[in-house]
């Protein structure tokens, strides 16, 4: 029995309980959670945006230690800390023959099984693949990844998904090249990781944008140049900030129409625009035909950073131990499992950076 945090059904409230854990079976992982990052993802999980199969254990940003391993598993042993990786890549799907694991058809394939019960026997799906929201979990032997060396779990737990993400956005999908400006949609977990991504890349101008003006101190540190509190002038206060011209790049964090139609306008005529936010059916953005020939700008989706994590994490470790990346810093609450519905309402109001629930 371990302590987890399920969501019974579609729009209910979490419950705090002990759920019965299988030991592992051959190809599987059962791994002590250190810390879980509480992701905007998983606020969308349980509110039906992003559809999951229930009831589940939700968290897919974390890391631990292996306690067992099951029949063929080879990469890890027990004592060995690991990042968990919600996303897997199959290697045999058509995304993954042309290198875009990020996309990979069958990397959410896990969360449609079990992999654990409640105390009266009710199967329990791993939301996004890894159930990170609970003590300990048990996952296919290819949702973990050895941690970097010398850095501590419970930062780790971060790279799984704000920090992949958002270095990803930045370097993968926008390609922001030293000297440029970039500006950045909200400042949440994802948006202090692309802040701090884009300093790393050398932009020239960092502009943060967000509700909240209590965030300002957090952004800078992070590595913006320049702050906003979000309005309808946004982008005309970005293009002052520029030149005139509108920032080079433009990433949005936040999944509305609002934000995305607000981050392409801050862009400079043949600006890019990426959008890491996950939003709803219900949220529309419209262009016209004459307004995308004439600016020449692109719009691109950003899917886990377009990451691969086995090739992507080595490199962030090393920004992190030279001090180019501070994952900490990001953190601005850290809780318990019962913490998490708190946390939700925390993001709901735009407040805070990323809360961590650390076990």
């Amino acid at each position: 029995m371990v302590r987890a945090a399920v969501l019974p059904a579609v729009g209910a409230p979490l419950e705090i309980t002990d759920i019965v854990l299988p030991e592992p079976g051959p190809g599987q992982v059962r791994v002590s959670l250190a810390a879980a990052g509480v992701c905007h993802s998983d606020l969308s999980l349980s509110n039906g945006t992003m559809r999951v199969p229930v009831p589940a254990v939700l968290g897919h940003e974390g890391a631990g230690t292996v306690l067992s391993v099951g029949e063929g598993v080879d990469h890890v042993e027990p004592g060995d800390g690991v990042v968990l990786n919600w996303a897997p890549s199959c290697g045999r799907c058509f995304h993954c023959g042309i290198g875009e694991v990020w996309l990979c058809a069958d990397a959410l394939k896990g969360a449609a099984g079990t992999h654990a019960r409640t105390a009266d026997g009710v199967g329990l799906h791993p939301g996004l693949n890894v159930a990170a929201f609970a003590e300990e979990t048990v996952v296919a032997a290819n949702c973990v990844l050895p941690a970097p060396e010398g850095i501590p779990l419970t930062d780790a737990a971060l790279l799984g998904c704000a920090v992949l993400t958002g270095y990803g956005a930045v370097h993968h999908n926008a390609r922001v090249r030293a000297g440029e400006s970039v500006v950045v949609y909200g400042i949440g977990g994802v948006g202090l990781a692309v802040l701090q991504a884009a300093r790393i890349a050398g932009a020239s101008r960092i502009v943060a944008v967000d509700v909240s003006p209590a965030k300002e101190e957090l952004a800078r540190r992070a590595g913006a140049t320049d702050y906003l509190v979000a309005s309808a002038a946004t982008p005309r206060e970005v293009r002052a900030l520029t030149g005139g011209q509108g920032a080079d790049v433009a990433v949005e964090c936040v999944g509305r129409s609002a934000t995305i139609r607000a981050a392409w306008e801050s862009t400079r005529r043949g600006g890019r625009t990426t959008v890491v936010g996950i939003g709803g059916k219900d949220q529309e953005v419209v262009f016209n035909a004459l307004e995308i020939f004439h600016w020449g700008r692109t719009l691109s989706g950003c899917v886990y950073g377009d990451s691969d994590p086995a090739r992507d994490l080595p490199v962030l470790a090393g920004h992190i131990r030279a001090g180019r990346f501070d994952v900490s810093m990001m953190v601005t609450e850290r809780i318990g499992l019962d913490g998490i519905p708190a946390a939700f309402d925390t993001m709901l109001a735009g407040r805070g950076g990323r809360a961590l629930v650390v076990f």
